[in-house]
């Protein structure tokens, strides 16, 4: 099973369109009025550009990348994805979507497959909740083509009858898991098992992608620290 690669962004470009430098540049975690955004592209098969108010900031984005955290300045955007060939974001295959980012917030943008396999974006806000002492947070995002599925931690159910594109959370002791997906109501993995490390202070997002009828589904990883 893979997992998630991580790739960088141009930050000349992002400047261009509202975004701040990087997150690790400023002396505080959310810089102003800024967010923090990732965009994950989770559409098997397919790269893509990716147009915020219509300037291209992410060329031939490859389908299991995330990219970020980025602050980025509170307000509306418009998000555009497109063919990887496009010259611009005038026929998206995604979009065009308004987004909204509030400050000291936390979001990932998922680019992924309806459960009918139509591809489509959610924005997801991030938890970064102080997590209990000694504890960590595991999340699961159902952005598969796939129907409900049941989430297995070391053999057993930890969360159920997830639908896409629904989230579930539990805050767990920090350790590493066994984490499967399985056809709702049954046990037998339909993804993994994985190990999965959930740490201290950190929110570990899991996200199940990929298309049940074409065989590929697969997990993406990504750690989002919490407010301390």
């Amino acid at each position: 099973m893979r997992t998630a690669l991580f790739s960088g962004v141009a930050v000349a470009a992002l400047l261009t369109v509202g975004l701040a430098a990087p997150a690790e540049a400023a002396p505080h975690r959310f810089a102003g009025n800024t967010a923090e955004v990732s965009v994950l592209h989770a559409v098997p098969n397919t790269p893509v550009d990716v147009y915020l108010n219509h300037k291209r900031i992410l060329n031939d984005f490859k389908p299991g990348t995330l990219a970020g955290p980025l602050n980025v300045k509170a307000g509306t955007y418009t998000v555009s994805i497109t063919a990887a060939t496009a010259k611009n974001d005038k026929s998206p295959v995604i979009g065009p979507v308004k987004l909204s980012f509030h400050s000291a917030r936390s979001y990932t943008v998922v680019a992924h497959l309806t459960p009918a396999g139509k591809p489509t974006a959610t924005s997801y806000l991030n938890t970064i909740k102080q997590t209990p002492k000694g504890d960590g947070r595991i999340i699961v995002r159902h952005d598969a083509a796939a129907p409900a599925v049941d989430i297995l931690a070391n053999g057993a159910v930890a969360m159920k009858n997830l639908k896409n594109p629904k989230q579930s959370k539990a805050d767990l002791p920090v350790g590493t898991y066994s984490v499967a997906v399985a056809l709702a109501g049954t046990t037998a993995p339909v993804i993994g098992p994985a190990d999965v490390k959930v740490q201290k202070n950190a929110d570990t997002i899991v996200y199940a992608w990929g298309s049940a009828a074409q065989g590929n589904l697969t997990v993406a990883v990504q750690t989002v620290k919490t407010n301390s």
